[in-house]
Order: structure tokens, then C-alpha cells, then sequence
């Protein structure tokens, strides 16, 4: 098993960054794929960005370019860097962990664009 615990969120303006953090309650090396998806105000839930213990990350269309997922084996966190964020961005951000076939999810953390 594995819990995960999201920080990070909050209320942003257009155009600004916000960087989100999850927390594994174990070693990222024993875990496959981390990463995350969002689900906005009336949206079904989404995958944004995961990354992949032996190979490269992947990303929603509508944020390439824009965010970035890594991860810290050792300080068992995985991050997602969000620049230039925009109102369709608005969503509560959750975090995944794929270990021996079954998927655990965060809490969520809340993010809102507006100005």
C-alpha cells in the first residue's frame, strides 16, 4: 500500500505559476508510475502528467509545454510545475501511484485560476 498526501494548491491569477507536491509514504523506487490527474467543476476527471519509473513522462495535450511532473526517489515526492496557467486550469488536483497493478489515489489539492 501506499498513501499520498498533495500540497501546494491555491488561487492564482492568469499567467502565473504554482508549483503542487505529493508525498508518498513510500520509496518512489519501489512504485512504477506516479502522477496526476485533475477533475474540474462540472468536468469528468482527467490525467494531466505521469512519469514512469523506467521511461519518459507523458502529458495531456492541453498542458504540454506548460507543466512539468518529476519525481524524488529518494525524498519519495512527486511535483508538478505549472506555469502559465490559465482559467481552464481550475481544478482539484490529485495525485496517483500505480504499485503492482493497483492505482492509489491523494486526497486532492485545490487549485484556482482566476483573477
Amino acid at each position: 500500500q501506499v498513501q499520498l498526501v498533495e500540497s501546494g494548491g491555491g488561487l492564482v491569477q492568469p499567467g502565473e505559476s504554482l508549483k503542487l507536491s505529493c508525498a508518498a509514504s513510500r520509496s518512489l523506487f519501489d512504485i512504477d508510475t506516479v502522477g496526476w490527474y485533475r477533475q474540474g467543476p462540472g468536468k469528468q476527471r482527467e490525467m494531466v502528467a505521469f512519469t514512469q519509473r523506467y521511461g519518459t513522462n507523458q502529458y495531456a495535450d492541453s498542458v504540454k509545454d506548460r507543466f512539468t511532473v518529476s519525481r524524488d526517489n529518494v525524498k519519495s515526492t512527486v511535483y508538478l510545475e505549472m506555469n502559465s496557467l490559465k482559467f481552464e486550469d481550475t481544478a482539484v488536483y490529485l495525485c496517483f501511484a500505480t504499485l503492482s497493478g493497483t492505482t492509489y489515489w491523494g486526497q486532492g489539492t485545490q487549485v484556482t485560476v482566476s483573477s
